[in-house]
């Protein structure tokens, strides 16, 4: 037993040890709290020399890290193994970590900048007044076809998806809040509708889609779409913007009976080490310059309203990526509708998912 005793303490005086210089080397190095800036973000989902950019002018050094999913975000997020000072999830999973207490509320006196946003992508439904996060880009849930394949159908409307020419010609995201809110938009209803006749009567709908469904795909969908093995995929905006860049041919529409609004906002978790430094980072990537810059490089629509009229026309007048009023009148952002209604929603995705087979 003593010689146990012994053996663990050596182990966790040289722990302590390691920790000790490890935090010596991180200062000696320019890497403490105070001088650092750990970011957390997508891959690709930045312009890296806005990062450089950012690190001359603040005298700050940038780590930067990246994720491929908002479940893995939130689950490092929540282990709080790895400190973070800012991080981009999208809004879904900032209502989580609003409910988890997982965020620091932002100071809007830090951030001047914060007047370039569109007022309409401000005081949404996810976070009440921005009080813990800041828009970075946006986008929305629709249609990419390929007009040598479809016909006469524009996909103005989602009924035109139930067109029987159409037949073992979509894909469809293997997402139940996209598949089951297409259905409620299609029948004119809320994304967000929890009325169980409402459920049942899109989930029916949908039933009588599953002819035209070639498949219910993730990644892939991309790559199968570019390569013309469908003429027709339910998307987000910015894999469309990515597929089209990949075959031409291509085309996106939102159907005017709305759909999805989402967003990717900068957040400072709560184990931040440098909250200042995060409020520097955010007012800087609001400014329209940076922005404007930032949006060319990612391909994604920015919801920076000074930044909208730095980019090139062909930009910033393509209505399918940033759609003027009347239509974002009509779009919807995801509400967070409780463990029991999503797993509801979950169970008839599902369903659908069995009927299609």
């Amino acid at each position: 037993m003593k010689q146990l005793v012994r053996t663990f303490a050596l182990v966790f005086v040289a722990a302590f040890a390691l920790m000790i210089l490890a935090s010596y080397l991180n200062k000696s190095q320019g890497y403490s709290g105070g001088n650092t800036l750990t970011i957390y973000n997508w891959g690709d989902y930045i312009d890296p020399e806005l990062l450089k950019e950012f690190e001359a002018e603040s005298g700050m050094k940038v780590i930067y890290q990246t994720f491929d999913s908002n479940e893995a975000m939130l689950t490092k997020i929540e282990q709080g193994g790895t400190t973070f000072d800012v991080a981009i999830p999208s809004e879904y999973a900032i209502s989580k970590m609003k409910e988890e207490n997982l965020l620091v509320p932002i100071d809007h006196s830090k951030l001047p900048n914060l007047k370039n946003i569109d007022a309409r992508f401000l005081n949404l439904s996810y976070d009440p007044n921005n009080q813990f996060s800041i828009p970075y880009f946006w986008g929305t849930v629709g249609i990419v076809y390929n007009p040598e394949l479809v016909g006469d159908l524009t996909f103005d409307s989602w009924n035109d998806l139930w067109d029987p020419r159409l037949k073992n010609q979509i894909l469809l995201l293997d997402g139940a809040r996209e598949v089951i809110g297409m259905g409620l938009n299609s029948l004119g209803y809320s994304l967000n509708d929890t009325n169980e006749d409402h459920l049942q009567a899109a989930l029916k709908k949908l039933s009588t889609l599953t002819p035209n469904v070639r498949a219910i795909v993730g990644d892939e969908i991309k790559m199968l779409l570019a390569n013309e093995e469908a003429a027709v995929g339910l998307v987000w905006s910015g894999d469309a913007s990515e597929i089209m860049d990949q075959n031409d041919k291509l085309d996106y529409k939102v159907p005017e009976e709305g759909s999805n609004l989402w967003f990717d906002s900068m957040v400072i978790p709560k184990t931040a080490k440098n909250v200042e430094g995060a409020h520097q980072f955010i007012n800087f990537m609001l400014d329209p310059d940076h922005a404007a810059r930032n949006a060319e490089y990612v391909g994604y629509s920015t919801p920076n309203a000074e930044a909208l009229k730095l980019l090139p026309a062909d930009i910033s007048q393509d209505e399918r990526f940033y759609p003027d009023e009347t239509l974002t009148s009509k779009l919807e952002v995801y509400n967070n509708l409780g463990k029991k209604m999503l797993s509801h929603y979950n169970d008839l995705f599902l369903e659908f998912k069995m009927h299609s087979k």
